[in-house]
């Protein structure tokens, strides 16, 4: 009997799992929906009906809401819930629900004060505000996994559950310097250094005669001014971020031994000002089984900068994984007409799955009560909940054939360390990288962000900008990625400091010049070698010639380069004599290209279109200019016109168009801000 009841039940979590993974071909279209506001059945009922009348497929739910579902310590009060997850349930709606961990309940702070937050002046801050843990704190991390355990077990197999939500926006809130982060992080150096000579060593403290002599003298380091602590402070961002990563990966591991049939998933805004931290790690574990983020790429209509920098949000989230992404956060706002449509179809063509709308709801209090949702205060619908009822019409037309999958064959490299190193830069890296990015977002062109240390660089041609801190293991992997036929192009600001962010005291790329073939000597100033220009130009303005053509450019600095074997490609012809800016060197069976300015279209372009040609690197589809496109399979293309202007695709042979139902005969147009999905006969 006993072994009946457990093939029983391997049966019906197989079962469970081919519900919630095996329907991959699938787009969701939904609303983050808060019930703990108001818990009136009668009204959840109504909000139901009017999300199953606008086709809605799934909620997000749970969200920054730990003591709605345990008020006080220890007593859980799930009944309420139960209800509003049973009758999502019966409307065939699935659940993202939110483990919110953040922020703490007020009776946690009040039971365990250290996890409040102190500022670097030493005040305590009252949790007025969302975020404001200390989520190192062990007091805090026993009673979040505690609560993980809790919602997880209770709603673990509960048939509406589509995934598990793990935290929210873990890289906003502030970092606190109190003293008992002050204690972790010395056993965290005692871990990392060993010895008080190791420490000594990599924070350079016989400048300025802060030598340390015995490991409790070590205080929190806090910038002054520009470059103040580098060292220091890179090792305190490293901890801070280690801490971050702890608990989550505690909270999947929670999950997922409760919860072995649900996915995972997360609104990922590592990179926030406040506390940005090293999320390559959860990327690239394989735990969080679908990435996300939140979706908001401003109110405009007719203006695409705001769809490119939410569109780069997907890509340094999703790093190298190859499951659908989700956007469990997508703008609702004051958003013009047809602008949430337009960003949704444009979220496809990087492999998103979901458009879940910020908020169902506009809110009745709290510090977001004047951000506008799908309906109204009052409850009623307004034209945004119209425009997720057509997207969610549409996506029904064309859901078999999505979500797609990226055949990247371009990488772009990324490093959390060289972020927090070159944050006072004139370019920060994932400035940087965002303008290489960019380069393929215009071409309609796959790339994938990739940490290089973790990843197997298996591209065509791998791009290295503004990568500060050149560790060992990167150092090799890039070595060999060129000697073994690959093609890689770094930029200025890249291998000037080794991991413990101190200047490198060889040559310069440091770890690799050899590759590279080249000296770098120091930088100069734009600005103030141009009282010398010969084009008596002023400020950052510079004129650089690449194989006869000249192109105008601005930089704050650029690298006073000397070849070492390398062939110069371009030079800065506008100041004072000629200074090589671009060069290329063979290295084994590959060549390392090295540009002394920042990544910068305009530079970069018209090598780029050389080396996708010479690599055999796929280009993208060939469309006007303000059209986004992707070939989506063999007989399937997405289309989406991002300008006021009609569009004409040009195509030969018969094709159709899902969306529109319309037959098409050679080439067809497309319509000011409009999508167009066809099947090519």
């Amino acid at each position: 009997m006993k072994r009946t009841v457990n093939y029983l039940l391997i049966i019906a979590s197989l079962v469970f799992l081919t519900c919630n993974v095996g329907n991959a071909q699938q787009l969701y279209v939904g609303a983050n929906y808060h019930p703990h506001d108001n818990k009136d059945v009668n009204k959840i009922k109504t909000d139901i009906q009017l999300m199953k009348a606008a086709g809605l497929n799934v909620v997000r739910m749970g969200h920054l809401a730990w003591d709605s579902y345990e008020p006080s310590d220890g007593k859980f009060d799930f009944a309420w819930f139960d209800k509003v997850m049973d009758m999502m349930n019966e409307a065939g709606i699935k659940v993202i629900l939110d483990i919110a961990i953040r922020p703490a309940p007020i009776w946690l702070h009040q039971k365990f004060p250290s996890i409040d937050v102190v500022d670097a002046n030493g005040d305590v801050h009252y949790p007025n505000h969302r975020y404001m843990d200390d989520v190192g704190d062990p007091n805090y991390q026993k009673y979040a996994v505690r609560y993980a355990d809790s919602l997880s077990r209770h709603y673990g197999k509960h048939p509406a559950i589509l995934a598990f939500g793990i935290d929210n926006e873990s890289g906003d809130g502030p970092i606190s310097y109190s003293e008992t982060v002050r204690l972790r992080f010395i056993e965290w150096l005692k871990a990392k250094y060993s010895k008080l000579d190791n420490l000594n060593k990599a924070w350079a403290t016989q400048r300025w005669s802060r030598r340390i002599n015995q490991f409790e003298e070590v205080g929190l380091p806090v910038a002054t001014h520009n470059n103040d602590v580098p060292e220091r402070m890179l090792d305190f961002r490293r901890f801070i971020s280690d801490e971050v990563n702890q608990i989550l990966f505690k909270v999947l591991d929670k999950v997922n031994a409760n919860a072995p049939g649900a996915l995972t998933n997360t609104n990922a805004w590592y990179y926030s000002g406040l506390k940005y931290f090293d999320y390559s790690a959860i990327a690239y574990s394989g735990k969080m089984t679908r990435e996300g983020c939140g979706f908001y790429p401003g109110n405009s209509l007719t203006t695409n900068w705001g769809v490119m920098n939410a569109l780069f949000g997907i890509t340094r989230i999703q790093f190298e994984s190859t499951n659908p992404f989700w956007c469990s956060e997508f703008t609702t706002m004051t958003a013009v007409p047809n602008s949430i449509r337009k960003s949704a179809y444009a979220t496809l063509m990087y492999g998103n799955q979901m458009v879940c709308g910020w908020t169902w709801q506009s809110m009745w209090a709290g510090e977001e009560q004047y951000l506008q949702g799908m309906l109204d205060w009052d409850g009623l619908p307004n034209r945004k909940y119209d425009e997720y009822k057509k997207i969610a019409t549409e996506f029904r037309k064309i859901e078999k054939f999505f979500p797609y999958k990226l055949q990247a064959e371009v990488g772009l490299a990324f490093s959390f360390a060289s972020q927090i190193a070159s944050k006072y830069f004139p370019e920060q890296h994932d400035s940087q990288v965002q303008a290489c990015f960019n380069l393929f977002y215009y071409r309609n062109m796959d790339a994938r962000m990739v940490e290089i240390s973790r990843s197997n660089l298996n591209y065509k041609l791998l791009f290295v900008p503004g990568l500060a801190v050149m560790d060992e293991v990167t150092a090799n992997k890039i070595r060999e990625y060129v000697k073994n036929g690959g093609t890689v192009i770094m930029t200025s600001n890249s291998a000037i400091v080794d991991e413990t962010g101190q200047v490198f005291a060889s040559t310069h790329p440091g770890r690799l010049n050899d590759v590279f073939g080249i000296r770098i000597a120091s930088f100069e100033e734009t600005e103030n070698l141009n009282e010398i220009s010969r084009k008596s130009f002023k400020g950052k303005k510079l004129e650089v010639t690449y194989k006869g053509k000249t192109i105008d450019t601005e930089s704050t600095c650029f690298d006073v380069i000397e070849p070492k074997g390398a062939e110069v490609l371009s030079n800065i012809t506008s100041l004072d004599k000629d200074y090589p800016i671009m060069t290329v060197n063979r290295y084994g069976k590959g060549k390392a290209i090295y540009v002394g300015l920042p990544a910068n279209g305009n530079i970069l372009n018209p090598l780029v279109d050389e080396l996708i040609n010479e690599l055999g690197i796929k280009k993208g589809s060939e469309v006007p200019s303000g059209v986004m496109a992707r070939q989506i399979d063999k007989n399937h293309f997405l289309y989406l016109n991002t300008t006021g202007e009609t569009k004409e695709i040009q195509r030969k042979g018969n094709s159709r168009s899902i969306l529109l139902d319309k037959d098409y005969t050679g080439n067809f147009t497309i319509a000011p801000y409009e999508p167009e999905f066809i099947e090519v006969k």
